[in-house]
């Protein structure tokens, strides 16, 4: 039996900062990982890397971002091999598997590996036949796409948000279920290529739970790139026959497309670790509960990322595991999550926010008022063609910042901005003392403090 300070299973974003955090105060630390060499889990090798390089990919093959310049733009060959779209994809997650390789090994000396990791008691972990021992285990196990049971995913041509990477061609036409944000960014992805996609879920709002302005101009674009969007009426039923997938909706609607994807949410990957032997229960989608330390129900026992669920965002699971392993050890370096947690989607335009929404406001009774600043005023903005974006700030009537919301090019780059004026309580007079470089989309910030300053002037003025 081999002892650790620390045992790590899962090499996504969760385990290596944690596995990273603890060897970096000095602890023995071994990361299991089942799919060894595929290190990083599925943030790296099915999810946010791939995805988000397949978007860029998107873009540059049909120059959807480049308004002004149809007439120059090449079309898209059809059919179009998935090869040709996955070229640059490959070639970002090898990179990435082999950085997390030397972030773990050569870096910061942690033990890798290669095997499924079984639990046969609270302190050991057996891999390969070979038994570990630690007093701190972290699971950061990630998460699989869930898959309804009437979705026959045996299919060719159905795909989950993970088989979608490994597809022979783009399909002349798709239909995707679902309305959330991987949904919502693989159907814009493949629109760009010239898909003809057709959106379908039960929910009465794509991506609901942004602010309603940001909602309604994303739908705005997606017609724009010419999708079909059909919701408030749940697909219950999937077939196939030869080429042609045909889909029923509750109410009692056929949809048909050459190719099907699913993107209904995912489950933690928790099956075959042992934990209900030493009292530890997933629930039914496979996730594990959680205190604000991110121990599970057996105190040195921690878990952390997309297996404790919501938000199951790569860059928040990053600090649960940090925070994780520095409330394990004792480390006064780093003890909780920023409540201010960034949202960044990948769709096109890109979309992000950070902080509360109209909606919320309203109904926790908070007085506020509305800045905003559109890209086709601005400079940087007209070079890009961005006509759509825009800057919307939510602010106090004493100028503290409560959100900000972008629509457009970089928003998830340009988010930061605003986050990081929140993290210092600022008002939204730092954007009207900052200088900002001439001409970038970062300026939205200063005419979107002035609008607000415009209309909190006019409120105090006697009607």
């Amino acid at each position: 039996m081999t002892e650790y300070d620390l045992i790590v299973i899962g090499s996504g974003p969760a385990g290596e900062k944690g596995a990273a955090q603890a060897a970096y105060f000095g602890k023995r630390v071994a990361v299991i990982e089942k799919d060894a060499p595929l290190l990083g889990g599925a943030s790296t090798n099915t999810g946010t890397l791939p995805s988000k390089t397949l978007r860029e990919s998107a873009l540059a093959l049909s120059g959807i971002a480049s308004r002004g310049l149809e007439d120059v733009v090449i079309q898209v060959p059809k059919p179009l091999a998935a090869a040709t779209l996955m070229f640059r994809e490959r070639h970002v997650v090898e990179k990435e598997r082999g950085r997390i390789r030397w972030n773990l090994e050569d870096r910061h000396g942690v033990k890798l590996y290669a095997g499924a990791a079984k639990l046969v008691d609270p302190h050991t972990v057996q891999v390969n036949g070979e038994r570990l021992t630690a007093p701190v285990i972290l699971l950061a196990t990630g998460s699989r796409p869930h898959r309804p049971s009437w979705i026959p995913f045996e299919e060719e041509l159905v795909y989950d948000s993970d088989e979608i990477l490994v597809m022979k061609n783009v399909p002349e036409s798709l239909i995707v279920l679902g309305s959330g944000v991987i949904a919502c960014e693989y159907a814009c992805l493949f629109a760009a290529l010239g898909t003809d996609v057709t959106i379908l879920d039960g929910r009465d709002k794509l991506l609901g739970f942004l602010d309603d302005e940001l909602v309604d101009a994303f739908g705005r674009e997606v017609r724009r790139l010419g999708m079909k969007v059909q919701l408030g009426d749940a697909p219950n039923a999937c077939s196939v026959k030869g080429d042609v997938c045909t889909v029923g909706t509750v109410g009692g609607k056929t949809y048909t497309a050459g190719a099907v994807l699913a993107a209904a949410g995912r489950s933690g990957n928790t099956a075959g670790l042992g934990l209900e032997e030493i009292g530890i229960a997933p629930d039914k989608r496979g996730s594990l509960t959680v205190n604000e330390h991110f121990q599970t129900a057996v105190p040195h026992i921690y878990a952390a990322g997309d297996v404790v669920g919501f938000p199951a965002l790569a860059s928040v699971s990053m600090e649960q595991g940090r925070v994780a392993v520095c409330h394990a050890f004792g480390f006064t370096y780093k003890q909780k999550i920023s409540p201010l947690l960034p949202m960044g989607i990948y769709t096109i335009p890109e979309i992000s926010a950070i902080g509360a929404t109209e909606g919320e406001l309203k109904q926790q009774g908070v007085d506020y008022v509305v800045g905003r600043a559109l890209m086709s005023m601005n400079a940087r903005g007209q070079i890009l063609g961005a006509e759509n974006g825009f800057l919307k700030l939510l602010f106090s009537p004493d100028k503290k910042l409560l959100g900000a919301h972008l629509f457009g090019p970089g928003a998830t780059d340009l988010i930061h901005i605003g986050l990081m004026a929140m993290h210092a309580g600022s008002t939204i007079d730092v954007f009207i003392d900052a200088v900002f470089n001439y001409p970038t989309l970062s300026e939205l910030y200063k005419y979107a403090a002035y609008d607000g300053l415009g209309a909190l002037s006019r409120r105090a003025k006697p009607a």
